[in-house]
């Protein structure tokens, strides 16, 4: 289905979007979390921004197999496949996190005195699917350039 877009492999042109929407969601969740007076400015961008990646990524992960078809299989490749494989996960996370934090913000709002144990339990979880999703989505983005370079680029031999 996403195999190429103009003629060109399809999965590029979507991994680059995939790897800025997905650590920009991931610090604006965070920032939403640790900042009460951004999280009530942003409003639903991070959960708005959470549910583009959480859609980007399996779109990512089709084109990917769709190009895997076209190109020699190498170690390189199943590795950059293995990671792809764990982002999902850490994206649904993330958008938990940030429904849940849109959730807070119009109870903060309504309430004005609302139990501290949340906000600091929201600021650990934000954390950790901010920090988790950024980790992967750079890890599968080092393994990615890694595949695709590693035969295609030499290093020069210092004549």
């Amino acid at each position: 289905m996403f195999d190429t877009f103009f003629g060109l492999p399809a999965h590029p042109l979507i991994v680059h979007a995939t790897e800025v929407i997905v650590p920009a969601a991931a610090v604006i969740v965070v920032l939403a979390a640790l900042w009460p007076r951004f999280r009530r400015w942003a409003g639903l961008l991070p959960l708005g921004l959470a549910v583009a990646a959480l859609v980007l990524v399996p779109l990512s992960e089709q084109s990917g197999e769709s190009l895997q078809e076209r190109v020699p299989e190498s170690s390189l490749v199943e590795t950059h496949v293995e990671l792809a494989e764990g982002l999902l996960p850490w994206v649904i996370g993330l958008v938990v996190v940030a429904a849940v934090l849109f959730w807070w913000n119009h109870r903060e709002r309504a309430e004005r005195r609302a139990p501290r144990w949340i906000a600091i339990a929201l600021i650990a979880a934000a954390l950790l699917a901010g920090t988790g999703t950024s980790v992967q989505a750079i890890r599968i983005g080092h393994s990615g350039a890694a595949a695709v370079w590693s035969t295609t680029v030499t290093t020069p031999s210092g004549d």
